[in-house]
């Protein structure tokens, strides 16, 4: 599933579209996330709107207009949303289409796991999907003091504390491990034990490896491209991620892979200490 840098890419890549304005809008009439289909009066409203402005809070992408509404999307695990010539062929399992003259913004999803929705403009944290999110760790900042008081109320691992969506917004399966790993943490810690000074390591941690995969345009592993259709290459510089039984970086110890709650985990033996 996307996670915050990938969203981001796409959101840098869609600036192109900021100024275009919609003709017209198709969609599949097909249900997406939640089986819920996107709401077809909602969007044909946005007919004669002008993109204003590209937006990103935690996993979800907020696309403004000069009208009343705005739109917004999750990518869930293989949406894609992407700007392309007016005359391209539609890929298959593409769901929502805004004509922008000579391009077309699209979104498609084979899974369709990804939610397209309109929003109120300044009324977004009203939403359902966005009230409940933490601050963004990119355009907000994590407040140390107060992440630290939420850990010390919370006996979950810490994995599984770094990937809770109200703490953090945009933390995925991929980054809680490489974030863990910069912290020198091991994701089976509970979260209750984290000091202070830790506290503030992880945060750093989390933005920083954050900021590493922009550099290389968020990672690709399977479904993931920016709004130009270009994979990232952050895949290949992930420094535990997908890297079970190679050398740790920092100490060369084999990293090894578990499954917390159902989800793939890899940490350094050695370096992460309990």
């Amino acid at each position: 599933m996307p996670e915050l840098p990938e969203v981001e890419t796409v959101r840098r890549t869609l600036t192109p579209a900021i100024g275009g304005t919609i003709a017209a809008v198709w969609d599949s009439g097909m249900g997406l996330h939640m089986q819920r289909k996107p709401p077809r009066a909602a969007l044909k409203k946005l007919v004669g709107a002008t993109i204003t402005g590209i937006r990103r809070i935690g996993k979800y992408l907020l696309v403004d207009t000069d009208g009343p509404s705005t739109l917004l999307v999750h990518l869930g695990m293989t949406g894609r949303l992407r700007i392309q010539a007016k005359g391209d062929p539609r890929a298959k399992h593409t769901h929502v289409v805004f004509a922008l003259g000579a391009r077309e913004l699209r979104f498609s999803d084979p899974r369709r796991f990804g939610q397209v929705d309109v929003v109120t403009r300044a009324k977004e944290r009203a939403h359902p999907a966005l009230a409940v999110l933490g601050p963004d760790a990119l355009t907000d900042g994590i407040d140390v003091t107060a992440f630290h008081a939420r850990a010390r109320g919370k006996k979950a691992m810490l994995k599984a504390f770094v990937l809770d969506q109200s703490v953090i917004a945009g933390v995925g399966n991929i980054y809680a491990s490489e974030a863990l790993w910069r912290a020198k943490l091991r994701p089976t810690t509970r979260a209750h034990r984290l000091t202070l000074d830790r506290a503030s390591v992880l945060a750093a941690a989390i933005r920083e490896v954050f900021e590493h995969a922009l550099e290389k345009g968020g990672t690709s592993l399977r479904d993931f491209v920016d709004a130009d259709g270009a994979e990232g290459e952050n895949a290949d510089y992930l420094w535990v991620y997908d890297r079970e039984g190679l050398p740790c970086p920092r100490c060369q110890t084999p990293i090894k892979r578990t499954v917390l709650q159902g989800r793939a985990t890899y940490f350094c033996p050695t370096c992460q200490t309990p």
